[in-house]
């Protein structure tokens, strides 16, 4: 019987520190975890680096691998645009002259889909990763590192379309496209003697999860059957050995299998349920209640989540109208009549209501409350005091979600938590 792999393997992506996480994996691999993991190839006519970290790691992965390889760095390739892979392209290219970097051909588009929104980006994340970032940046000043590496936004000496075979000291890579998982200038790395294949984040943050369809710090819908398309495209390789973007390899042409079978068959579950939904009929809401995975295809939610792919998969076909009421076509929002709604109700019957709906087991209808007077009144002392409460309990529902619980959600609740108690989300720094 299939043990799911998501159970035993970590989902939170951590950055890189001085003299940490950096390990030789075989005889010519070194990996460096940090935001995405950074892996260091050797052969006897150069090193090829795959993926160089955030600008402000790059420093502190060199470190690191330098405990463990010295050689000239001939390649260095990106398996997607993403700022955690792209960011420390300049600090290699500075310390390694003649170095070529290769990324598949929409890598310059992405980067710039990337930066036109990267003070939106920045904004948007901080909830999750500002105070772990301040905690970071502490621990580099206290190494001495303070002259913080800027993020890189670098242009590819080298970009391909579908394929490119790659050969350096007698070792062969090929670069496969994988557009659009992700990203649209997504790719592996495979290195077909070994039966390695390097992925990156091409099924997600962490590995055996459910894909993020759709990124709750903002992004452009991802196409579930294009996902579902990636997983059989290295499937059809079939690898011994996943070099993945986070945390330890994936090992065994067996597990390997299973797993991304299981990943492929729950997206395309989950897609053709919401395809089948819409066509009957069912409003959204209710597929989002309904659709769930079944067994043979279990996968985690530790990063995406199938309730909000649900929804991804929905607005990607139908878009943001639903057809329930004609002020969806207009700019003026439900919040605009909380003011009316508290002068007919009062903020008392409000938040005694609110209060009702959640000991019935409602938090999300009771948040619908309390979003009416704290609308209004922001310091309510009652309505302050009971969303607080409804967080809590959320964040001990969704910590204790399949074993996992999920990365961005319960970043969401414990900031939510820490600005009803008047708390700040200042804004990201040094990304």
């Amino acid at each position: 019987m299939r043990n799911p792999i998501y159970k035993s393997r970590p989902v939170a992506p951590a950055a890189a520190t001085f003299d940490q996480r950096c390990r030789r994996i075989n005889d010519f691999i070194v990996l460096a975890e940090a935001c995405s993991n950074v892996y260091l190839i050797e052969t006897p006519a150069g090193n090829i680096l795959v993926n160089s970290g955030m600008g402000f790691e790059a420093p502190v992965i060199d470190h690191n691998l330098k405990r463990h390889s010295h050689g000239d760095i001939k390649y260095l390739i990106t398996t997607q645009g993403h700022v955690d892979h792209v960011g420390g392209v300049q600090y290699f290219r500075d310390r390694h002259p003649g170095l070529a970097y290769i990324a598949q051909a929409g890598n310059s588009e992405h980067q710039a889909y990337d930066a036109r929104l990267q003070p939106f980006r920045a904004a948007r994340s901080a909830f999750r990763f500002q105070a772990e970032f301040a905690e970071l940046f502490r621990g580099y000043a206290a190494a001495g590192y303070t002259d913080i590496n800027p993020q890189d936004h670098p242009t590819p000496d080298q970009a391909f379309e579908q394929r490119l075979a790659l050969e350096l000291g007698g070792l062969k890579l090929e670069l496969i496209a994988v557009p659009g998982a992700e990203t649209n200038d997504s790719l592996v790395v495979w290195l077909p003697e070994q039966r390695i294949v390097l992925t990156g984040n091409l099924f997600g943050c962490p590995f055996g999860h459910f894909p993020n369809l759709v990124t709750i710090r903002g992004d452009r819908y991802r196409d579930a059957l294009v996902c579902a398309d990636s997983a059989q495209v290295v499937m059809d390789l079939e690898p011994e050995t996943i070099l993945y973007g986070h945390h330890d390899p994936i090992i065994g042409s067996e597990v390997i299998l299973t797993e991304l079978t299981a990943y492929r068959d729950a997206i395309l579950h989950v897609h053709d349920a919401v395809v089948e939904g819409m066509n009957a009929g069912r409003p959204l809401h209710q597929l989002q209640q309904e659709i769930t995975l079944p067994a043979a295809c279990e996968v985690g939610e530790g990063y995406g989540k199938v309730s909000w792919s649900v929804r991804a998969i929905w607005e990607h076909y139908a878009g943001w109208f639903k057809h329930e009421s004609t002020t969806e076509l207009y700019s003026v929002p439900a919040s605009e009549i909380h003011t009316d709604l508290l002068e007919l109700a009062g903020s008392t019957a409000l938040v005694a209501r609110a209060r009702e709906r959640f000991n019935r087991g409602e938090p999300e209808a009771a948040l619908h409350l309390l979003d009416i007077v704290l609308g209004a009144e922001p310091e309510h002392p009652e309505a302050v005091e009971l969303s607080i409460h409804i967080h809590q309990r959320l964040l001990e529902t969704a910590q204790g979600f399949r074993t996992t619980g999920n990365f961005w959600l319960e970043g969401w609740l414990e900031n939510r938590i820490k600005l009803l108690q008047g708390g700040s989300t200042p804004a990201l720094e040094n990304v």
